[in-house]
Protein backbone atom coordinates (compact mmCIF):
# COMPACT_ATOMS: atom_id res chain seq x y z
CA UNK A 1 0.00 0.00 0.00
CA UNK A 2 1.69 3.11 -0.53
CA UNK A 3 1.72 6.13 1.96
CA UNK A 4 -0.74 8.03 -0.01
CA UNK A 5 -3.46 5.78 0.31
CA UNK A 6 -2.27 4.86 3.98
CA UNK A 7 -2.88 8.41 4.36
CA UNK A 8 -6.21 8.69 3.07
CA UNK A 9 -6.82 5.79 4.62
CA UNK A 10 -6.19 7.35 8.01
CA UNK A 11 -8.11 10.47 7.60
CA UNK A 12 -11.35 8.31 6.67
CA UNK A 13 -10.73 7.00 9.16
CA UNK A 14 -10.27 10.37 11.50
CA UNK A 15 -12.95 11.56 9.87
CA UNK A 16 -15.61 8.80 11.29
CA UNK A 17 -14.28 8.43 14.51
CA UNK A 18 -14.83 12.94 15.00
CA UNK A 19 -18.16 11.94 13.08
CA UNK A 20 -19.60 9.42 15.24
CA UNK A 21 -18.12 11.33 18.75
CA UNK A 22 -19.40 14.68 17.33
CA UNK A 23 -23.08 12.87 17.18
CA UNK A 24 -22.62 11.69 20.89
CA UNK A 25 -21.54 14.85 22.74
CA UNK A 26 -24.11 16.36 21.10
CA UNK A 27 -26.68 14.04 21.92
CA UNK A 28 -25.69 14.59 25.42
CA UNK A 29 -25.57 18.59 24.89
CA UNK A 30 -29.33 18.14 23.53
CA UNK A 31 -30.01 16.04 26.26
CA UNK A 32 -28.45 18.47 29.14
CA UNK A 33 -30.84 21.38 27.39
CA UNK A 34 -33.57 19.51 27.52
CA UNK A 35 -33.17 19.41 31.39
CA UNK A 36 -32.24 22.92 31.52
CA UNK A 37 -35.51 24.40 29.59
CA UNK A 38 -37.42 21.44 31.69
CA UNK A 39 -36.07 23.71 35.29
CA UNK A 40 -36.64 26.97 33.75
CA UNK A 41 -40.00 26.41 33.35
CA UNK A 42 -40.56 24.61 36.71
CA UNK A 43 -38.49 27.90 38.06
CA UNK A 44 -40.55 30.49 39.36
CA UNK A 45 -38.18 32.20 41.34
CA UNK A 46 -35.90 32.40 38.78
CA UNK A 47 -36.69 36.47 36.97
CA UNK A 48 -37.03 36.16 33.13
CA UNK A 49 -33.55 37.96 32.77
CA UNK A 50 -31.80 35.33 34.63
CA UNK A 51 -34.06 32.83 32.30
CA UNK A 52 -32.82 34.83 29.61
CA UNK A 53 -29.19 35.07 30.04
CA UNK A 54 -29.69 31.17 30.13
CA UNK A 55 -31.17 30.83 27.10
CA UNK A 56 -28.71 32.70 25.29
CA UNK A 57 -25.98 30.64 27.28
CA UNK A 58 -27.58 27.83 25.46
CA UNK A 59 -27.61 29.09 21.84
CA UNK A 60 -24.53 30.06 21.76
CA UNK A 61 -23.31 27.04 23.23
CA UNK A 62 -24.79 25.41 20.04
CA UNK A 63 -23.71 28.21 17.45
CA UNK A 64 -20.65 27.62 19.12
CA UNK A 65 -20.92 23.67 18.45
CA UNK A 66 -21.92 23.76 14.78
CA UNK A 67 -19.39 26.67 14.13
CA UNK A 68 -16.33 23.94 15.48
CA UNK A 69 -18.08 20.85 13.26
CA UNK A 70 -18.36 23.33 10.34
CA UNK A 71 -14.72 24.23 10.78
CA UNK A 72 -13.55 20.64 10.94
CA UNK A 73 -15.60 19.22 7.67
CA UNK A 74 -14.38 21.71 5.93
CA UNK A 75 -10.55 21.19 6.92
CA UNK A 76 -11.54 16.97 6.21
CA UNK A 77 -12.82 18.31 2.88
CA UNK A 78 -9.99 19.79 1.91
CA UNK A 79 -7.66 17.15 3.02
CA UNK A 80 -9.74 14.81 1.23
CA UNK A 81 -9.75 17.08 -2.14
CA UNK A 82 -5.81 17.28 -1.14
CA UNK A 83 -5.41 13.54 -1.37
CA UNK A 84 -7.70 12.86 -4.47
CA UNK A 85 -5.91 15.19 -6.52
CA UNK A 86 -2.26 13.92 -5.54
CA UNK A 87 -3.49 10.19 -6.48
CA UNK A 88 -4.43 11.60 -10.09
CA UNK A 89 -1.47 13.02 -10.22
CA UNK A 90 0.26 9.97 -9.54
CA UNK A 91 -1.10 7.60 -12.22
Amino acid sequence: MDQKALFKQMIDFQKTTFDNSFKAMSTLQEQGEKMVNMFLEQATWLPEEGKGAINNWISAYTKGREDFKDAVESNFDKVQKYFSESEGSDE
